[in-house]
């Protein structure tokens, strides 16, 4: 279906809905073609292609909501999904805030190609991505260590998306992506390690070389072989900059909206307080060109628009939808996110954190010795405290330089005083959706030896 068909589909779930019995309404399409190729020991594993189409219906009675949603879209069903939608919403409880955004809170104007979210170039064929996939594959079997590859993939996606709803919004986009990852063992037997390098861009001519990312995984992967538990005690802690931005996942996750309106938020009580040092910025903009996080408008037809969520230190305000802004007495941010299944809630955008004047080397000789995170599983986090604690592998520190690989060793602490300590470094990748640098915490609890 073209980007006008897609509205046209829109238009018959809302008319159906008013038909139906709805007081309010508002309809979703999505569109989608994904291609995916798997190679193992230099042969073709797996390839995939699918197309589909999913359509949800969310309509309003009253103060009572209900969302069905479907991936056939002849007549019948989209009338059958409307009957069925009303008949929910009359069995639903009363939901105060529930409702549309009021026509003058919509966006009426957006520029889409100003955020290079498509790429025009024709889609890939199953032959080039395999022809990638197999030379990640090849250029990490090159590293001097690495055993065997357990899995080279490539991979591309295309979605046209279409929002539109009773109070006269409507509106879409189309969206691509293609990706590269590579996963490399080396060792044997219980020494047996593992390590990964990936890539994801909207634009093909973006994406870094297979070879790049091969030798990456390769080399990281070598770098982990002969892990020892580290000692225990109480040392600083620098989180690589591949998984930092989990640490400023939990702040945001601590300013969403719903988490603070249900009062099971650790932030809860902390607007208009410091949550990170003095003088760093925790920036929010869907305004960037060729940046995943990216959004004309939101899941509400609101504005999306650059703002603050931190400022010198500062929480400046919560990550809101429409209903949660209502809970809360605020106005929403342009936050909602939603799927055809499911009605909006609050999401953010690109994120970016300020960055620091040192290097990641520098973080690492000024902390002496401590431990060097790369890689994390598992994870006990307390959402109404902050309490933190992590299963985690890297790189042990002594006398401010790299001296051996670990695993198999926790960190704990309380994600309050962990942030506000952060010094950054000034490493941070500018095309993710979450710039976020290596990170230096003075001290944590380890538990290793």
């Amino acid at each position: 279906m073209t980007p006008s068909d897609l509205s046209t589909l829109t238009e018959r779930l809302l008319k159906a809905a008013k038909s139906a019995g709805a007081d309010a309404a508002d309809a979703m399409a999505v569109q989608g073609t994904s291609v995916s190729v798997d190679v193992r020991a230099g042969a073709l594993e797996q390839a995939e292609r699918s197309e589909a189409i999913d359509i949800g219906l969310r309509v309003f009675v009253g103060q009572k909501q209900a969302n069905v949603s479907a991936s056939d879209t002849s007549d019948r069903t989209v009338e059958e999904m409307a009957m069925r939608a009303v008949a929910m919403a009359a069995e639903a409880p009363d939901d105060p805030y529930a409702g549309l955004a009021d026509p003058d809170q919509l966006t009426t104007s957006w520029d889409v190609e100003a955020l290079e979210l498509n790429d025009t170039t024709a889609e890939p064929a199953a032959e080039d991505l395999q022809a990638d996939a197999m030379a990640a594959e090849a250029a990490a079997m090159q590293v001097a260590g690495v055993t065997q590859v357990q899995q080279s993939s490539a991979g591309y996606g295309a979605r046209d998306i279409w929002l539109a709803a009773s109070n006269g919004f409507s509106g879409g986009y189309r969206r691509t992506d293609r990706g590269l990852s590579c996963v490399a063992i080396a060792g044997t037997g219980t020494g047996m390690e593992r390590d990964y390098s990936g890539d994801s861009r909207i634009f093909q001519s973006d994406l870094r070389s297979a070879e790049d990312i091969g030798t990456e995984a390769g080399m990281r992967t070598v770098e982990r072989v002969g892990a020892r538990k580290p000692p225990t005690g109480t040392f600083p802690v620098v989180f690589d900059e591949r998984i930092s931005s989990s640490l400023i996942g939990h702040l945001l996750a601590a300013a969403n909206g719903s988490s603070v309106s249900r009062g099971s938020s650790w932030l809860r009580d902390h607007l208009g307080r410091q949550v990170l040092p003095e003088g760093l910025n925790l920036v929010e903009d869907p305004c960037l060109p060729r940046t995943p996080g990216s959004r004309p408008f939101d899941a509400e037809g609101l504005r999306t628009q650059r703002r603050l969520i931190v400022e010198d230190g500062v929480l400046t305000g919560w990550t809101l939808d429409l209903a949660n802004a209502r809970k809360l007495g605020m106005a929403p941010t342009g936050n909602a996110a939603r799927g055809t299944s499911a009605p909006p809630s609050p999401s953010n955008w690109n994120i970016a954190l300020d960055a620091g004047s040192a290097t990641r080397d520098d973080l690492i000789r000024d902390m002496g010795t401590g431990l060097l995170v790369t890689s994390m599983i598992g994870a006990t986090i307390n959402p109404n405290t902050g309490d933190y604690s992590r299963g985690t592998a890297g790189m042990w520190v002594e006398d401010g330089e790299i001296a051996y690989p670990v695993n198999e060793c926790t960190i704990a602490g309380t994600l309050l005083d962990m942030l506000r300590r952060i010094v950054p470094a000034n490493d941070a990748r500018p095309h993710l959706s979450r710039v976020v640098p290596s990170l230096l915490i003075p001290g944590m609890t380890l538990a290793g030896s």
